[in-house]
């Protein structure tokens, strides 16, 4: 199990674990947590609707691919440290992270 803090809209952070031997991704852990990410394409990279922003432990989770940087361009908030959640993979590389929500629908 990977352990990783997610930071709300309001910035209340909570801390979370997932596995990560099932290859899922972390859009889908948020909505398994029921956090507010429509993530509306299903994971492939198209609507922006699962957008965070990585407060820390961005170093070890690699450069955005070009599809998730078209998408992510597009934002009226983008930031150096946004990702989308469906192109990160649940692994080592993001146990101790802290996320911040970011998506379109959450206000």
């Amino acid at each position: 199990m990977i352990n990783f803090t997610v930071e709300d809209q309001e910035g209340n952070r909570q801390e979370h674990e997932a596995p990560e031997d099932m290859g899922l991704s972390l859009m889908e852990i948020l909505k398994a947590y029921e956090y507010p990410v429509l993530a509306t394409c299903g994971g492939m990279a198209l609507c922006a609707t699962c957008h965070v922003e990585i407060l820390e432990g961005k170093d070890g989770l690699g450069d955005a691919t070009d599809p998730e940087l078209d998408q992510l361009e597009n934002l009226p908030e983008y930031y150096p440290t946004s990702r989308l959640a469906c192109q990160i993979r649940i692994g080592e590389i993001l146990d101790g992270a802290v996320v911040k929500l970011r998506g379109e629908d959450v206000v």
